[in-house]
């Protein structure tokens, strides 16, 4: 892939019989599997549940099973496609993880505490690295390797949901704001999100779910045509089009209003409010005439801005070396949108003691950790 994916249908592709791996399989590929291997296809759904429930093996004591079940279970199964390389907590309690693929390949996943003692958000990747370029993100600086499975989007879900029950919280939502671009991974995407919202699965539901983008318009519209209901998260980072082409190539290619349009037929189709992802950076677009832009582009639109604090990553791809806006300029950006009727939050950065910023880990540990 160079920069577009090869297809944006969100229908999930059938797994062959060969996939080892539980949080690879809907409940039809799962039967297909059972059946190929002399087993009874009716047990597809109730592994299922069992596996997501966390039980993995021993989730087969739920029900009665043929000792064969139970072992090609344990032996094949029952496996995750990944497993946990680089684990760091950050004083704010942010939990980083690496983890490692079947390849050896590594891939980033969050889990940030609520405000609530007893909630938690995740965040996950949708590819290994990413072809975006974004100039300010870690990410980019190792190029685009691979898009992920379903499973292995599934997996991290599950290494989340078994970190914040480890530390008395449930995992209340996912977002997609890992390493990569969601909407150049759809289908496999799409498919991860049944797997995690649906009750007789992840049970998260849909509502719980956020897709982030860069601004991939046919991927937008996709994602509104998939039915999905899920949030969408656009980022933006900037209100016109040049400021946002120096910091994101693809604003090359699909201008702000393109985006915003795009947008606004997701809402359409969806019901659901749109968030705009803003990142400031200092003296690039923290202006109180950037928040003057992007207040007129909001407005009269069922949308809210979330501004964001930069983690710096150190040197870019252009040679800049981007730095976080002042407290000072950014107070004053977020009280600009405000008196002009934006709904706005400021999302204040997370662990900045263990490599939190996207793809910062995984840049420090090495690629194969």
């Amino acid at each position: 892939m160079e920069g577009e994916a090869g297809s944006l249908d969100c229908e999930a592709t059938c797994l062959t019989p060969t996939v080892n791996d539980l949080s690879e399989h809907t409940v039809a590929t799962l039967e297909a599997r059972l059946a190929a291997d002399g087993f009874k296809a009716s047990h597809a759904g109730p592994l299922l549940r069992s596996y997501y429930k966390g039980a993995a093996a021993e989730g087969t004591n739920d029900r009665k099973f043929p000792p064969e079940l139970k072992t090609m279970l344990e032996d094949q199964l029952g496996r995750r496609s990944s497993s946990v390389a680089v684990r760091k907590v950050a004083e704010d309690g942010t939990v980083k993880l690496l983890l490692r693929l079947s390849d050896g390949r590594t891939v980033e996943s969050v889990l940030m505490p609520g405000d609530r003692a007893d909630r938690a958000a995740g965040c996950v990747s949708s590819q290994v690295g990413c072809a975006m370029g974004c100039d300010f993100c870690a990410t980019t600086k190792g190029g685009f390797e691979r898009n992920l499975t379903s499973g292995e989007i599934v997996a991290q879900f599950l290494a989340l949901r078994d970190e914040a029950r480890g530390l008395g919280r449930k995992l209340q939502t996912i977002v997609f704001m890992g390493m990569g671009e969601p909407m150049l991974n759809l289908e496999n995407v799409c498919s991860a999100i049944e797997r995690m919202a649906r009750n007789e699965m992840g049970g998260l539901g849909y509502r719980q779910v956020t897709v982030s983008t860069v601004g991939i318009v046919a991927g937008i519209d996709a994602l509104a045509a998939s039915g999905l209901n899920v949030n969408l998260a656009v980022s933006l980072h900037a209100p016109d089009d040049a400021t946002r082409a120096r910091l994101l190539p693809t604003g090359k290619r699909y201008g702000v209003q393109d985006i915003l349009a795009a947008a606004d037929r997701y809402q359409a189709a969806t019901q659901r409010p749109v968030s705009i992802q803003y990142c400031l950076l200092q003296d690039v677009n923290d202006s109180p005439g950037q928040a003057d832009a992007l207040a007129a582009l909001v407005n009269g639109r069922r949308m809210h801005v979330n501004l964001l604090n930069y983690n710096p990553t150190g040197v870019s791809l252009r040679g800049e070396n981007y730095q976080r806006s002042s407290e000072e300029a950014t107070d004053a950006f977020l009280a600009r949108l405000r008196e002009r009727g934006v709904v706005t939050h400021l999302r204040r950065s997370r662990g900045p003691d263990i490599d939190a910023a996207c793809g910062q880990l995984r840049e420090a540990s090495g690629r194969r950790a």
